[in-house]
């Protein structure tokens, strides 16, 4: 790896060139104590060290940061050729207690958990001590309902201290959480159930976001008519709305925690126990549920928050993902509380009650890193700097998740809220990793805007030729991701589904875990990811399927046939667009185009919901009768005069008349 961090600017196959940002002066002299690192060179030893002796490297940090209730023998078996790789085998734990336990016994009124609701002002803290307590309870109740080791619970939350309450409790007992998006609609909800066969879902009465309410339990009872096999909806009173509960299945959540004492003895889980699902969108249409392990995942999780983020005793970690993604998961739940600091967990959005939402939540609770996607940074930049008026000192480290962060925006980011005295980490990684795979070490790492920069310990990145499936090696390259290695956080399986993990990430190149997206190598040997190689469109962070998207709308009576493409957008990252074909004598107009994209939003939920929709003749099709999206993609972005050789299609006349309906419907 050839990294000077005393660079000044680095030339990317585009002929981009940035500035090299070195970690604050700043940052460093105010720090509570000083970086896990002491320098660059410390970083690239201590890698060079994980590739080469990777047993040793991760054997060390298991036993450093997690605690065992019985020792691990075996550091790794398995390959990713065979799909087989299992890490600290014959060792035992649980995560819940080392989330809890051990912090609650050292230190029962820490602050686990600083809740800030949708509505300001109405939030609360909540200690390790409470915290114990509570999962507890919640762990004596889903037992008692019969939930057992090995067992799934659909958690459909929004973001209150519940949703960790929850997941803690289903992980004490040795059940697999399987946490569905609150925004899901419920047919969503109902697949993922269906899927993951959960006898047992939580869920609110009511959920609160931007100052609406949301039907939570009413999308549960609708998902529900079609999941015969749940028994119990156990259900927290959030609004005290009136809903409805069906006697002998639903049960509400404070009146059975009543019920049990406050302190359950967590189970003793194998290493490679499964700790949760969480379904991700599949090409297929068909959403799979990705499987991590227990200990991996929780090493993963903790190493990446102690270095990337710098965590230290003491420190409060605002992570704005949602729960019921996995950045939620690592960064909202696990890496703070397995560091045993503060997390907060915050209901509302950035633009509620204004747009200083997020700046008031930092300088309020004093927050050190803070954790958010580039689409809600570019709406907050649209916004006005005029909203950014806190002096927000205590920040240390801003992160970036959920897509590739353009230049001008990380600037802003590093000036406007940072005020130059934070560290800004570019994170790349997916559900599939369980962590950040790419990423800047806060305090250590020299950054440049828009590059994810260098590999996390145990990540072997390699750019492979997509036509031959040979590793392109040297610098100024581009190629497709992949990773060499395996490393403890990676996805096990999904679930129920082997081989479908097999040809997704193992089997596409032999021997290299496929990450489906592009990317550089710039000549210093810092990465530029480029996006998505396969059909899925990336919107607000959410990664979703273009052939889930193109199922819902097939639902529709009136079409035929979809293709879905996702066009760059200035808020969103991405935006969907949709091509529909549709039945003949189907009278076209506004009040149907708005059928489809409602069609989208009760089959998938708001967030998928096409921005803009063509109803064209035909689509453009190889004679095999593959959908080319690549042309279309081309089309919305405006590159007509780049759609390269269009003969092979059976029909090549269509490419013309969609372009009309473009330009038509543009005007």
């Amino acid at each position: 790896m050839s990294v000077s961090p005393d660079s000044s600017a680095a030339v990317v196959p585009e002929a981009h060139v940035v500035g090299t940002y070195h970690p604050p002066k700043e940052m460093l002299e105010n720090h509570p104590s000083k970086p896990h690192l002491a320098s660059f060179e410390e970083y690239q030893k201590l890698y060079k060290q994980s590739i080469t002796e990777p047993d040793v490297f991760w054997a060390e940090r298991a036993r450093e940061l997690l605690s065992w209730s019985k020792d691990f023998q075996t550091v790794h078996s398995g390959s990713l050729v065979n799909g087989d790789n299992a890490w600290f085998l014959e060792g035992e734990l649980n995560a819940s207690y080392n989330c809890v336990d051990r912090h609650a016994h050292k230190d029962p009124n820490r602050v686990a958990i600083i809740y800030e609701a949708d509505e300001p002002g109405e939030g609360r803290n909540v200690t390790y001590g409470e915290l114990l307590r509570e999962v507890s309870k919640l762990a004596h109740v889903l037992t008692n309902l019969g939930v057992r080791k090995g067992d799934t619970v659909a958690i459909y939350l929004p973001m209150i201290p519940e949703a960790i309450v929850a997941l803690l409790a289903c992980s004490r007992i040795g059940a697999i959480h399987s946490v569905v998006f609150a925004g899901f609609s419920s047919d969503s909800l109902r697949d993922r159930v269906v899927d993951a066969q959960s006898k047992v879902v939580i869920t609110t009465d009511e959920g609160k976001r931007g100052g609406k309410l949301i039907g939570t339990k009413k999308i549960v009872d609708e998902a529900l008519q079609q999941c015969p096999d749940v028994r119990n909806v156990l259900v927290y009173k959030r609004t005290g709305a009136d809903i409805n509960m069906t006697p002998g299945r639903d049960l509400w959540w404070h009146e059975e925690v009543e019920k049990y004492p406050a302190y359950y003895t967590p189970v003793a889980m194998a290493s490679e126990d499964p700790l949760f699902l969480l379904y991700t969108s599949g090409s297929t249409g068909k959403p799979k549920g990705v499987a991590h392990s227990t200990a991996g995942y929780l090493l993963g999780a903790a190493m990446t928050g102690k270095y990337v983020f710098d965590i230290h005793d003491g420190d409060r970690y605002f992570c704005g993902g949602d729960v019921g993604w996995i950045t939620g998961h690592s960064y909202v739940v696990y890496a703070p509380l397995l560091l045993g600091i503060s997390t907060v967990v915050f209901e509302g959005t950035p633009a509620y009650p204004n747009f200083s939402r997020y700046w008031d939540i930092i300088e309020e609770h004093k927050v050190t890193q803070f954790y958010v996607a580039p689409t809600a940074l570019r709406l907050l930049k649209r916004a006005g700097d005029h909203h950014v008026r806190n002096e927000m000192k205590h920040l240390r480290v801003l992160g970036s998740v959920g897509e590739p962060i353009a230049a001008e925006v990380w600037k802003w980011y590093y000036d406007v809220v940072g005020k130059g005295r934070a560290q800004i980490c570019d994170t790349y990684w997916q559900t599939e990793t369980g962590s950040n795979v790419i990423t800047p070490l806060a305090g250590v790492t020299p950054t440049k805007p828009g590059s994810a920069s260098l590999p996390f310990f145990g990540i072997e990145p390699a750019l492979v030729d997509p036509v031959t499936g040979e590793e392109i090696h040297g610098n100024d390259v581009e190629g497709v991701l992949a990773f060499k290695q395996a490393w403890p956080s990676m996805a096990r399986t999904v679930w129920g589904a082997h081989k479908r993990y097999m040809e997704t990430y193992l089997h596409v190149y032999k021997g290299f875990y496929f990450t489906g997206d592009g990317a550089a190598r710039d000549h210093e040997g810092f990465y530029w990811i480029r996006g998505r190689v396969d059909d899925v469109v990336n919107v607000s962070g959410h990664r979703l399927s273009t052939a889930e998207i193109e199922a819902a709308l097939i639902e529709h009576h009136s079409i035929t046939e979809a293709a879905v493409v996702g066009v760059a957008d200035e808020l969103t990252g991405q935006a969907v667009n949709a091509f529909v074909a549709v039945k003949e004598g189907t009278e076209i107009n506004d009040a149907l185009r708005k059928e489809f994209v409602t069609q989208v939003r009760r089959s998938i939920g708001p967030f998928a919901a096409p921005k803009a929709i063509y109803v064209v003749p035909d689509l453009p099709k190889t004679r095999s009768g593959k959908i080319m999206r690549r042309i279309l993609r081309k089309i919305v972005a405006g590159e007509e005069d780049q759609l390269g050789d269009i003969t092979t299609l059976s029909d090549p006349s269509v490419v013309a008349k969609i372009i009309e309906t473009v330009h038509e419907q543009r005007k």
